[in-house]
């Protein structure tokens, strides 16, 4: 026990922080990248899943609902936990809780078990992302803050990138189970870590009574919303009498939540901090990142796997560069800070970069392979790179250090909830695109009846060289247009997609208008420093 008592006693040091603060930095971040990477690690199991378990796919999207829809609830009272435990106790409380979940989950017999062991996972992890960048802003003093926010963005980005390419490999190489038994060594030594180098909160203020009504409305404002994202596009949105009880339940439990929070004494979440205009903006601004960051990451890879052949390892390993860009260019944009570059600058670069990546996405086609891919992911990293930091840092710019918890929990939940919409609105807009070109490329045919003609003819004629009789070669002619024409309408769905993305994050740059106070003093870090 003795190695251990000294670094708890500099935990508690102001000296010692500083001193130890990469070393806190990584440890949350590692926390982080254990939540995010679970989020996607899944998708690529559910067939081994199902086939293990004996569940319909219907039935074994739970594993990911349950898991997703925990996150968010848990994500914006965080902060609230935080203070009421003390922020190390209850980022070892969640690592522990999300490394037993993790078990738990690997030794699942039933569906039952995994989507019950799967929502204790999320309720864990849920929290570990938004205390991770309450615990940066700090720990580092100021002139460090965007060094501490790129190793923090590099987790962020990491994450949902590795999911597929980790879960393939380990769910090729080994079985399902391991995708969750990875986890065992890796939250331990972020436990352990977290033990012996992560302090308590200078600024921690506890709550005397709890606002359990406010906290139930949360629960089911956020969770019914969430839920209504996730099956939305399956149930054909408000076709469904389920979808429409999601709706309902969300918005009357959000309208009673936020006048029970801004009329409540003690209130669980503080929403009057959404009263300053340059965090309401970035809000706004990382709802549409996380909408076009989690969105991309769903369409390229059903792109690569359904329209140009790959396997979810190979789709992984093609994407893995673009993480790695993300990385790259979050230092970058530390040190130009750094050098009094505006931040407003940076994410306008960073838009730029990221629309022209799209318009890169936009130029794939059926016959495109890796080599095309590189450069537009690759420049889709740097983009986003650029733009996370220096966003994070703005929206952040004005938070006292007492609400930078609280506030850390709604901007993250925020980007969550993006991306859920950003993924349901590109799931459901991918069917409707593709039918809109499906239909006009039709048209198209029906009008150019010779050329029409004559592929018919071609591919008829080959039918008939194989033995086909000529009704049968007729007929499999036809079916060969026809999947073409599904095929290429598919991708023109893509490449339209794949820009409207891009222009979205362009069409926010307006918001940097509210957003022009250079980042705060971290008050705590210089007081360590």
């Amino acid at each position: 026990m003795k190695p251990f008592l000294p670094g708890l006693l500099r935990s508690n040091s102001p000296a010692s922080i500083f001193q130890n603060r990469f070393i806190i930095a990584a440890t949350v971040t590692l926390a982080c990248v254990l939540e995010l990477l679970d989020t996607s690690i899944v998708n690529v199991a559910v067939p081994h899943m199902m086939g293990s378990l004996g569940a319909t796919l219907d039935e074994i999207t739970w594993v990911s609902i349950g898991y997703v829809v925990a996150n968010v609830i848990v994500l914006p009272i965080s902060g609230f936990l935080a203070n009421q435990f003390g922020r190390r106790n209850y980022l070892a409380l969640s690592i522990l809780i999300f490394t037993i979940a993790s078990w738990a989950c690997g030794n699942a017999d039933s569906l039952g078990e995994l989507v019950f062991w799967r929502i204790v996972q999320g309720l864990g992890g849920g929290g570990l992302i938004a205390t991770a960048q309450a615990t940066l802003y700090e720990v580092f003093p100021a002139k460090e803050m965007a060094t501490a926010m790129s190793i923090f963005g590099m987790g962020i980005m990491f994450g949902p990138s590795l999911g597929p390419t980790v879960g393939g490999w380990i769910t090729d190489t080994w079985s399902w189970p391991w995708i969750f038994y990875i986890n065992l060594p890796l939250g331990a030594a972020a436990l352990l870590l977290v033990l012996v180098f992560v302090p308590d909160s200078a600024h921690r203020k506890t709550i005397p009574a709890v606002d359990y009504l406010g906290l139930i409305l949360l629960a089911v404002g956020v969770g019914a919303l969430q839920l209504m994202l996730e099956r939305g596009e399956k149930l054909e949105w408000f076709e469904s009498t389920e979808i429409i009880a999601y709706t309902i339940a969300s918005i009357l439990a959000l309208i009673a939540f936020v006048i029970r929070e801004l009329e409540y004494e003690h209130p669980i979440v503080n929403l009057r901090i959404m009263q300053d205009s340059q965090f309401s903006a970035g809000l706004l601004f990382t709802f549409f990142l996380g909408a076009a960051l989690f969105s991309t990451v769903f369409l390229f890879p059903v792109y690569a796997q359904t329209l140009i052949g790959f396997d979810a390892f190979q789709t992984g390993m093609i994407i893995l560069p673009s993480a790695l860009a993300a990385a790259f260019a979050m230092p970058i944009a530390a040190k130009l800070l750094a050098r009094g570059v505006p931040a407003w600058g940076l994410i306008a670069t960073g838009a730029a970069i990221f629309l022209y990546a799209m318009w890169g996405h936009h130029l794939f086609s059926t016959e495109s392979g890796a080599a095309d891919f590189f450069w537009p992911l690759i420049l889709r990293g740097l983009g986003l790179g650029l733009v996370f930091m220096p966003l994070n840092n703005l929206t952040l710019a004005r938070i006292q250090p007492q609400e930078i918890p609280n506030a850390s929990g709604l901007y993250n939940l925020t980007r969550q909830l993006g991306g859920s919409v950003g993924i349901a609105l590109s799931a459901t807009l991918l069917v409707k695109f593709e039918d809109i070109k499906r239909s006009a490329l039709v048209e198209h045919l029906a009008h150019d009846n010779a050329a029409m003609a004559e592929r018919l003819n071609v591919f008829t004629h080959l039918f008939q060289q194989k033995g086909e009789a000529a009704a049968l070669a007729t007929q499999k002619a036809y079916a060969v247009i026809n999947g073409q024409v599904a095929k290429q309408a598919m991708m023109l769905a893509f490449s339209d997609l794949f820009m409207l993305f891009g222009i979205a994050i362009v069409l926010m740059l307006p918001l940097l208008f509210w957003m022009r106070t250079p980042p705060r003093m971290a008050q705590a870090g210089d007081v360590a420093h």
